[in-house]
């Protein structure tokens, strides 16, 4: 995808429509989505390259989303603590409480890297 902002709601859309294809319970589907759309946004405003690759993965228990960026930000993402009046820097926070795991590796070919997270498949039945 092109490094604009009309590629977060495309990401958004396809990640949706990919999900709820595969039968994905909607509660899952919300959390994927809305980290794909993390991902996506931290890739477009960090990374200073000219696109994004989404990509996702099922299996019967998990889904991993991965956005690759061509890493021509200064710096590799990491978790931070804004403070209440911050206007931005909760994107990872958000990822890191909607997911099991989630990192960051250098991309396999070239420059760039892949910013990942896997989500259970299934609900938490702990969460009720």
């Amino acid at each position: 995808m092109p490094a604009v902002p009309a590629s977060v709601r495309a990401a958004r859309t396809g990640m949706r429509e990919l999900l709820t294809a595969r039968g994905v319970a909607p509660e899952v589907r919300d959390n994927a989505v809305m980290v794909t759309s993390e991902l996506v946004t931290n890739a477009l405003t960090h990374s200073a390259g000219d696109r994004v690759v989404c990509r996702l993965h099922l299996t019967a228990d998990r889904i991993r989303v991965e956005v690759e960026d061509q890493a021509r930000g200064p710096a590799r993402p990491t978790l931070s603590c804004p403070g209440p009046d911050a206007q931005n820097g909760r994107g990872l926070l958000l990822v890191d409480a909607l997911s099991g795991a989630w990192g960051v590796t250098d991309a396999p070919d070239g420059p760039g890297r892949t910013v990942w997270a896997e989500l259970r498949r299934s609900p938490d039945p702990a969460a009720g």
